[in-house]
């Protein structure tokens, strides 16, 4: 098979009769870059969902939030994001180690209900390093210490190579409310404890 997306993506375009409506789709709404209106977009986004799979292929999904623009658009071609301490698994950053695919998506749900997928490749960039990358610049490093002092503890640069829409028909429109974030909080009422009761 030849054309656009993955071998899978055509088989089951084939199987269920779509690969018309998805040629148009890749014709119309994917790029190889980030273009200015999504540069935009990304600068105000406050979270996104990251997936990630280790060598052998076992998957992760994750959420990462921040101040709007915690997200940093380097060039048209490179994102990066800061990651913070967290329960000490580090199950994204290891399977970037392993295996340097990621999926991106940013989802706005108070304004456009829109949504904006990011696929790439990533590598994981020790604090000290970051300044060293093109257009990395100090209010960018000090903008990503939190509110409560915490500094990343490592950087996640993405090349990016596919963007495209998710469109915002079944995304809901919610209302933003007032939440005290304690970025960085070791406060087990805070964090959400022992929420789903998987210790007595």
């Amino acid at each position: 098979m030849t054309g656009p997306g993955s071998s899978g993506e055509q088989e089951a375009q084939a199987r269920f009769g779509t690969s018309e409506r998805a040629a148009a789709f890749y014709g119309h709404q994917v790029l190889a870059y980030l273009n200015q209106s999504m540069r935009d977009f990304i600068a105000r986004m406050e979270m996104m969902s990251i997936a990630t799979a280790d060598a052998r292929g076992n998957c992760d999904c994750s959420f990462r939030a921040g101040a709007p623009g915690f997200v940093q658009v380097l060039d048209d071609k490179t994102l990066a994001y800061p990651e913070y301490r967290g329960n000490g698994v580090l199950a994204s950053m290891g399977n970037i180690l392993e295996n340097p695919h990621i999926g991106m998506i940013f989802l706005d749900y108070y304004q456009t209900t829109v949504g904006l997928h990011v696929n790439g490749t990533a590598r994981v960039i020790d604090p000290g390093d970051i300044a060293a990358l093109p257009n990395v610049t100090a209010g960018m490093i000090e903008a990503a210490r939190h509110s409560g002092g915490r500094r990343p503890k490592a950087w996640i640069v993405v090349g990016v190579e596919e963007t495209y829409i998710h469109c915002s028909k079944h995304v809901p429109l919610l209302a933003k409310r007032e939440k005290q974030i304690v970025w960085g909080t070791d406060d087990e009422r805070l964090k959400g404890g022992n929420f789903f009761r998987i210790t007595p």
